[in-house]
């Protein structure tokens, strides 16, 4: 009884440490991780959002844009989302961004699936982006202490015994990187063609590694 009255006084006192939610609420600062958001016009499809997710929440599905073409953009789980942040972490191109969105309660799991367009969140900042950036070891050892962002690195390399020229990895390539040049004729007298890369328009999606059907690109690291 005595502890409580000294409670009863010092709450009388004092203002409590509780707020009234949710008629208040507590500051949210722009950089607070809650769900994931989405600017649609800013994103490319590559899918390294889908595949850095580490609770698989994020699918890219097709969806239409504001002219009617189709293209892919990620849909989210919330309800598996675990608000780590690495699909804003891993965008290239700062198209996912974390939000300070936190009230997420639904009465069905369906409503907790966020298309490409309810991701959308008004008022985007800059601090909501996340960027990710590198210390290269070989860069350390030339005295350039200057970061380096992960899509600036690595790149895909050919291995030119398997390539059968059959261009999937140009067409699927979000950012146009890649083309395809004639480097010669076969036998029968037909081109050959092999990928050709710029690598100032590649960000390192890796989706032509995954659907070429030789495996003949794979991802070289730079240390």
């Amino acid at each position: 009884m005595l502890q409580a009255l000294k409670t009863m006084v010092k709450t009388t006192v004092h203002r409590p440490v509780t707020i009234m939610y949710p008629y208040e609420k507590e500051w949210i600062p722009d950089n607070y991780r809650g769900r994931p958001g989405l600017r649609f016009d800013r994103c490319i499809g590559c899918g390294i959002c889908e595949r850095a997710c580490p609770t698989k929440c994020i699918t890219i599905v097709e969806v239409e844009d504001d002219d009617g073409k189709i293209v892919r953009r990620p849909q989210v789980y919330v309800g598996r989302c675990m608000m780590c942040g690495y699909c804003a972490e891993y965008c290239p191109v700062d198209a996912m961004t974390t939000t300070p969105d936190y009230e997420l309660a639904e009465f069905t799991r369906k409503d907790l699936i966020y298309d490409p367009r309810r991701l959308a969140f008004e008022g985007t900042t800059e601090m909501m982006e996340v960027h990710l950036e590198e210390h290269l070891q070989s860069n350390l050892d030339k005295g350039i202490e200057k970061p380096t962002a992960f899509f600036d690195t690595d790149r895909p390399v050919l291995d030119d015994n398997l390539c059968i020229g059959c261009s999937r990895c140009a067409k699927v390539c979000p950012t146009s990187a890649i083309e395809m040049v004639v480097v010669g004729q076969n036998a029968k007298g037909r081109d050959i063609k092999r990928p050709k890369l710029d690598s100032t328009k590649c960000v390192c999606c890796e989706r032509c590694v995954i659907e070429c059907p030789k495996d003949a690109l794979e991802i070289e690291e730079v240390l």
